[in-house]
């Protein structure tokens, strides 16, 4: 193998940049060419790709989002859009392709590969919904932005004296808002994970207020649904002063953390290691602090799962 390409696909997370970076630099340590493809799949159709040098991704380990851009294409969940995909890593004389993003991104990679195009998943995602490892490059710089919105926001739930419901995204996992809620402190986590009873939510809330608590912090993830429509419940059933902050698309931007930037420098090199090794089809994560690969598509047939520990302990800290 002496050329391989690099994408970034779906949602942006902080720490693409720094995998990008791992990638190229392991590459050339090998003697291999890089592309850079911009805008994930539908600049692979496209052949929007260039080659990266080592200047080529200097500066950039400490940048949130992503110097190679990312988009979503339908076109690409075509076979024809595939086989368009494969004839123009052929015309770069491309052998092998990285692949950054989630498991939208990863089905993307498994398709390639079943069709003999040799592709290697590296998970970046904010939502840390990747089965097959502990954390997904972007989570803890989210976590991290979340934390520090929660913090910001119980200084003036208790300087009004009011109950806050804060929106964190994370798609269809609860990871962020799970994570968040128990560092903030919050006094209900609500996440799709896990069955909720507004019922319950309510009686915690007025149960603080009795004893002279000055605020309450409720985080939902989005999953669950509008963190505007849970306020507007909240205050009715309580009779308390209630406002919603949606977070949003704060979470995916800033600088990533020393975690992500050394996540991603260890999944993105470990990425070329096994394209090296002649392996395909294949996801990095990490487990227990070790590199680990599994098979994508072993990986993406599992669902996601919280920890139920960790759940557990945020209703038993905010009683």
């Amino acid at each position: 193998m002496k050329k391989i390409g690099v994408l970034t696909s779906g949602g942006d997370s902080p720490g693409m940049n720094a995998a990008i970076r791992a990638v190229v630099r392991k590459a050339i340590y090998h003697e291999l060419e890089v592309y850079g493809i911009n805008y994930g799949y539908a600049g692979l159709i496209a052949g929007d790709m260039r080659k990266l040098e080592l200047g080529s991704v200097g500066d950039i380990i400490h940048r949130g989002g992503t110097i190679l851009y990312t988009a979503r294409c339908n076109e690409f969940k075509a076979e024809e859009g595939q086989q368009k995909a494969i004839e123009q890593m052929k015309r770069y004389g491309i052998e092998g392709l990285v692949v950054i993003g989630g498991d939208g991104s990863f089905r993307g990679a498994a398709a390639l590969t079943q069709k003999g195009f040799p592709c290697i998943g590296v998970p970046g995602t904010i939502d840390n919904d990747i089965p097959g490892t502990d954390f997904t490059i972007g989570f803890n710089t989210a976590l991290n932005t979340v934390l520090d919105a929660i913090d910001k926001i119980r200084d003036t739930a208790t300087s009004h004296e009011r109950t806050y419901v804060i929106e964190t995204m994370g798609r269809n996992a609860g990871d962020i808002a799970l994570w968040a809620g128990l560092a903030g402190g919050a006094e209900s986590i609500i996440i799709p994970e896990v069955d909720y009873d507004m019922d319950e939510i309510v009686k915690r809330i007025l149960r603080g207020h009795e004893r002279g608590k000055k605020h309450s912090i409720i985080i939902v993830a989005e999953g669950v649904g509008s963190g505007i429509e849970f306020s507007k419940k909240i205050q009715e059933a309580t009779k308390l002063e209630t406002r919603a902050t949606v977070l949003g698309y704060i979470q995916r931007g800033g600088t990533p953390t020393a975690f992500d930037r050394m996540l991603a420098s260890r999944l993105g090199a470990r990425a070329v290691e096994l394209l090296l090794e002649g392996k395909a089809g294949r996801m990095v994560g990490i487990q227990q602090n070790k590199i680990v690969d599994h098979d994508i598509l072993e990986v993406l047939d599992k669902p996601h799962k919280i920890d139920e520990e960790m759940y557990k302990l945020s209703q038993e800290l905010s009683i």
